[in-house]
């Protein structure tokens, strides 16, 4: 969708009040266009975590001005799906980043993770010296 106006227009169909209960977390939502104003901007923040991180920084719910208590992680997810036909995982975005030698820096050739030939060590839980 091409601005938030109409994600807030969309919500007030849904749930009654007016635009301006909604436009808030619908702008937080696309403030990444700040970075990059194409639709990869995305990646930041149209996610299933940042759908509950929008929750913690609005509230469990909002009251719209016909009184009416709206679940904000329900606008959220109207607004990603919106976007997106679905809700992806943050992994869902992260997997498409083709890693780069400088993103590597910290951690050279032969780390574990990175060669797959290196089994990942298991911390095993020591009985206590008391």
């Amino acid at each position: 969708m091409s601005h938030c106006y109409y994600h807030a227009l969309i919500s007030v169909r849904r749930w009654g009040g007016v635009p301006d209960d909604y436009i808030a977390l619908h702008q937080w939502f696309d403030e990444s266009k700040k970075i990059i104003a194409d639709p990869r901007h995305r990646a930041l923040r149209h996610h299933a975590e940042g759908i509950f991180l929008l929750e913690t920084l609005f509230g469990v719910t909002i009251r719209n001005s016909d009184g009416r208590q709206v679940p904000v992680r329900l606008i959220g997810e109207a607004h990603v799906t919106e976007d997106l036909g679905r809700i992806p995982s943050f992994v869902d975005w992260a997997r498409l980043i083709q890693p780069m030698p400088w993103m590597l820096r910290g951690n050279p050739a032969g780390s574990p993770g990175l060669d797959p030939t290196i089994e990942t060590v298991t911390a095993v839980a020591r009985p206590s010296p008391l």
